[in-house]
């Protein structure tokens, strides 16, 4: 089989169902968006996390398939796709818990960072931000699923408390602000 397909060689590409939109369009910027933070969260999983971590990133990762299907896939029911959850945020959650249970209670902002896992699951929280604005976005104009928003939310605050957490395990102190 071939990757390339020449379809999309004028600028629209195709969702589940058949339907063609332009590559540039709401919902595949917001696809586009949960591709890279699921490419962001695998390079933050190279960096030799501790085990517990590096399995809630495996999770996350074959959650954000999950997204990206659900928010490329329209929401009228034609299609059957993968829907991420309320259950799925809520272990989210869970794991916020988790974790943060080994954390100091944060008091001030603090300057993204620290040792290099930290510092790159600081990116991946912004990325994964950005990603959100970009399903809000297209939530504005298109019908999305509902548990949608709320995972992408839960899982910036996963990735902010991963780093905190990894930093701490480091032993790496947070610079306050």
């Amino acid at each position: 089989m071939r990757i390339y397909t020449k379809t999309g060689d004028q600028g629209e590409t195709g969702l589940f169902g058949g339907k063609r939109v332009r590559k540039d369009s709401p919902r595949i910027h917001a696809v586009g968006s949960v591709d890279e933070l699921n490419a962001l969260v695998g390079a933050c999983r190279t960096f030799k996390v501790l085990p517990r971590v590096d399995e809630m990133l495996h999770s996350v990762q074959r959650h954000l398939y999950t997204v990206g299907a659900d928010l490329g896939t329209p929401a009228d029911g034609k299609s059957k796709v993968p829907r991420i959850t309320k259950d799925d945020a809520a272990l989210l959650e869970q794991w916020i818990d988790e974790l943060s249970e080994f954390l100091k209670p944060l008091e001030h902002f603090i300057l993204p960072g620290g040792c290099s896992a930290a510092a790159r699951l600081h990116v991946a929280c912004s990325v994964c931000r950005r990603a959100e604005r970009a399903a809000v976005t297209l939530a504005d104009t298109e019908k999305i699923g509902d548990p949608v928003l709320q995972y992408l939310n839960r899982l910036s605050d996963l990735l902010f408390v991963m780093a905190r957490y990894v930093n701490n395990d480091a032993g790496v102190e947070e610079e306050k602000i």
